[in-house]
């Protein structure tokens, strides 16, 4: 690992040494591009620190792997892009019935398909959130630097142990391959998972208040039965409608319960704001340009950057809607987030998209000139 101070490192290295940081002490992984360094990496570490790296035969094994690496007890971690993103949704569906801790990191890419390999997108905002079939409630953040890829790869770990539900971290490629000053601290912050009190539990319900279920780990002597099949909170398989739906509904409520807590917006000169520019990851950093730059002319803009996409913050911003004229989303597809933002405000002000794909980053110009153009129109 590398030691506490000052570095100057990929964005995936970085990621890779939060996850150490974090207690991570498994990963599963089958390279693809713009993700491998975090695989080498974790490669390269884990074996220092008494942990466990597998390159699987694909993505598939992978996802399955990690799963049963967090019911033996240790903190798992992937890695992959698009395309191998997409194989693992099944195993992430199994992951969330099962209430299984892991962290998922996605460094989006261009697609669909194998697209453009080595170019940064915003593509999957959606599939982060839906591309397991069924009811359940993701947990994503968006990093928008070097730093925040070690910072909210610990946090993913936290989330993750504390909710006992996979966390993804949807970065890019920009940000996965870009290199800048990381700080490493000396000590980080760690959650760790509710584990059984006493001889017996009940590993998928609970009578405590966060809905978090107690999680027993193989060879314990628990007698633990796990699938993705419709159970009771023993574990037993069960497939009565009241079981079922009692099941869904604790796993959805208990991230709902805690949105304010998981929320994670960060603000720059939303106090006197005419125009709310949203955007995240990537795309977040010219915006940031592109506002200073219109305050700088006059034009009463501020910057909403979203480091936790799911789940979305529709109260927050319905409060913002009743503060400006208009929102301005900026985003690296063809408009995924500001049909989320166009459902929270419900047509109280005008929403305006920004968008691009083709593995292009909007440049500050352009967002300030969208800026304007909105600003025309008030």
């Amino acid at each position: 690992m590398l030691p506490p101070g000052k570095h100057l490192v990929l964005g995936n290295i970085a990621c890779a040494e939060g996850a150490i940081r974090a207690g991570c002490r498994f990963f599963a992984g089958y390279p693809i591009t713009p993700a491998n360094e975090i695989t080498q990496h974790m490669a390269e570490e884990l074996p220092r620190v008494g942990g466990y790296f597998l390159q699987m035969e694909d993505e598939i094994a992978s996802m399955a792997a990690v799963i049963g690496a967090s019911w033996a007890g240790a903190k798992a971690m992937t890695a992959t892009s698009g395309p191998g993103f997409s194989l693992m949704q099944e195993n992430i569906g199994y992951a969330y019935m099962t209430e299984t801790p892991c962290v998922v990191v996605d460094v989006q890419r261009s697609g669909p398909s194998t697209g453009q390999a080595t170019m940064p997108s915003q593509q999957d905002f959606y599939q982060a959130r839906y591309g397991a079939h069924g009811d359940y409630e993701a947990v994503v953040l968006s990093p928008w630097s070097v730093q925040e890829m070690f910072d909210l790869t610990v946090r993913a770990f936290n989330l993750a142990e504390r909710f006992r539900t996979p966390v993804i971290l949807l970065a890019d490629g920009m940000i996965g391959h870009m290199m800048e000053k990381l700080v490493i601290p000396e000590k980080v912050e760690t959650v760790e998972r509710r584990r059984p009190a006493g001889a017996s539990c009940t590993p998928f319900g609970t009578e405590d208040p966060s809905l978090v279920p107690e999680m027993p780990r193989f060879g314990e002597g628990y007698r633990l039965l796990v699938t993705g099949s419709s159970h009771d909170p023993t574990g037993r398989r069960d497939y009565s409608p009241r079981v079922m739906e009692a099941k869904l509904r604790r796993m959805r409520e208990k991230i709902l319960r805690a949105e304010g807590e998981v929320r994670d917006i960060v603000e720059a000169g939303m106090g006197d704001a005419r125009i709310a520019v949203l955007s995240y990851g990537a795309s977040a950093r010219p915006s940031y340009g592109a506002v200073m730059k219109a305050r700088k002319e006059g034009i009463r803009a501020g910057l909403m950057r979203l480091r936790t996409l799911w789940p979305f913050p529709e109260e927050y911003l319905s409060k913002v809607a009743g503060e400006v004229e208009a929102f301005l989303v900026v985003e690296m597809n063809l408009g995924k987030a500001v049909r989320e933002v166009e459902r929270a405000v419900h047509g109280r002000v005008e929403v305006t998209p920004l968008t691009r794909v083709g593995g292009v980053v909007p440049t500050v110009e352009e967002v300030y000139q969208a800026i304007r153009r909105v600003d025309e129109c008030l």
